[in-house]
């Protein structure tokens, strides 16, 4: 009998704290909805839901030019990415670098390794400057500056305005240097851009081994 007063003794005491446990968490489940906090206001959603696509539909109101954004970047960007964006350790090169992706010593930059130039844009608005400064570039502003690197990579001309129609026009070098994955054996996009792999192309060749 002692011996099942202890076993009782000690079950009663395990199950005790288990038994608060569970009413603690029905009546927390039970408790009323705190209204804290507000929805986030028309001009907020715009504020936070700003990536911009290839198509650029998402791109805003504004313009900038190569010459306007030359003084925007020697005042704010060459501090990190160096004079007219050839870069400077250890932030990105931005400019250049057309036609190396290939070749042994590829230079990955915004005109050699992007497909669509509101790329670009999309990254500048968003992300620059980096911290600690403060991201507050103007729509006119991010314009300006992605034409300037646009500009010193030879892509348009230091006098074109950059804009919401404009820069969706402009022809990226490496626009078709980029392919599904996996690799598909015959066009399924709908502008037909799209282009095979070399060793997927109609009469093409095994590569020599």
């Amino acid at each position: 009998m002692r011996h099942m007063h202890l076993y009782t003794s000690c079950r009663c005491k395990f199950l005790l704290p288990v038994m608060v446990l569970l009413a603690c968490g029905t009546a927390m489940a039970q408790t009323p909805t705190y209204k804290v906090g507000r929805p986030p206001t028309a001009e907020e959603l715009r504020t936070w839901d700003n990536l911009v696509g290839p198509d650029g539909k998402e791109l805003p109101v504004g313009k900038g030019t190569a010459q306007e954004g030359a003084v925007i970047f020697a005042a704010r960007c060459a501090v990190c990415h160096g004079k007219d964006g050839v870069g400077q350790w250890p932030f990105a090169r931005l400019t250049g670098g057309v036609g190396t992706l290939n070749t042994a010593n590829p230079i990955k930059t915004a005109a050699s390794n992007m497909p669509y130039a509101t790329t670009l844009f999309d990254f500048i608005h968003r992300a620059m400057p980096a911290w600690p400064f403060p991201r507050d570039l103007t729509a006119n502003d991010s314009y300006a500056l992605t034409a300037f690197i646009l500009a010193k990579s030879g892509i348009i001309k230091d006098t074109d305005v950059m804009d919401k129609n404009s820069l969706v026009e402009v022809q990226m070098p490496n626009r078709h240097g980029f392919y599904p994955d996996p690799p598909q054996d015959k066009p399924d996009d709908k502008d037909g851009t799209w282009l095979p792999l070399w060793e997927h192309a109609p009469g093409a060749k095994p590569a020599a081994k």
